[in-house]
């Protein structure tokens, strides 16, 4: 988020705005963030005393439709979506203004190419593929292996997973190494993830692939229960019918265990390595 100084001007709609925007960041689970950034922000000045200039995000929590909806009621304004890569030293797919489209991260910047790769490494026009990227900027590993995996055909492959429509539009799926192939179906972690968000009954959840003998892996969640709601044996059966439901029976997790916390990172970001481990397989 971008911040430009303002007066304490009680005509002026910004202030508003920008204590709306620091609430809505705190009701959404992310409160030592919210007052981290507050403090960065406003110091003794508080927020009152900023104007919102521009809303930009990134990561996997961004790319929910529902976050932008959310964050346009709070403040008015629409988020700036967008991918880079640490490789490519720029963010190659962006969108602004009117050509912002809540879900999605939006379109190749220009001077870059991206398009998405199939399991053969063979680029694809529309649908779900491995996200590649060619461009004027980038660097590459000196003698380490990654750069035999980060480089394929002279495509940067970034390791995520995307669709693209036929306006040329890319949307996050996931990443392809959150993908849960079961029975032959792929199957992506943060989108069964968003279906249990929207339960009312879910504080929030992580989901994995686990082993299986008949499917090869199968969906397993991980979740924190809201407080109003009771865990157990009818809630989790709750939680697999509505995410039946919200998007494909062949999708709902199989397992769910419910917990208190789930592994995380200093800053806060959910450790997806120690997920498997903390479900108890």
């Amino acid at each position: 988020m971008a911040f430009r100084g303002g007066s304490r001007d009680d005509r002026d709609p910004w202030p508003q705005g920008a204590a709306r925007c620091r609430d809505a960041i705190g009701r959404h689970r992310d409160g030592d963030r919210a007052d981290r950034l507050s403090r960065d922000a406003g110091h003794a000045r508080g927020w009152s005393s900023f104007k919102i200039a521009l809303l930009r995000v990134g990561g996997r929590k961004s790319a929910r439709g529902d976050l932008a909806r959310l964050a346009s009621r709070a403040t008015g304004m629409k988020l700036v979506n967008g991918i880079g890569a640490t490789e490519m030293m720029h963010i190659f797919i962006s969108a602004s203004g009117d050509d912002i489209r809540p879900g999605a991260t939006g379109r190749a910047v220009p001077g870059y190419r991206v398009t998405l790769l199939d399991d053969a490494g063979r680029p694809i026009t529309e649908g779900m593929g491995r996200l590649a990227v060619k461009g004027p900027t980038g660097c590459r590993y000196l003698d380490d292996p990654r750069q035999a995996d980060y480089v394929a055909g002279g495509w940067n492959v970034t390791g995520d997973i995307y669709r693209r429509d036929a306006d040329g539009y890319f949307t996050y799926v996931g990443r392809a190494d959150d993908m849960i192939v079961s029975s032959g179906y792929n199957i992506a972690a943060p989108e069964v993830e968003a279906a249990l968000m929207s339960h009312p009954a879910v504080a929030e959840c992580a989901v994995v692939g686990v082993p299986c003998s008949k499917r090869g892996m199968q969906v397993a969640a991980l979740v924190i229960a809201a407080p109003h709601a009771a865990a157990g044996d009818d809630l989790a059966e709750q939680l697999q019918n509505h995410v039946k439901a919200a998007i494909a029976p062949y999708k709902y997790p199989r397992i769910i265990r419910f917990v208190d916390d789930l592994p995380r990172t200093p800053n806060g970001k959910v450790r997806r390595g120690e997920l498997r481990r903390a479900a108890g397989f």
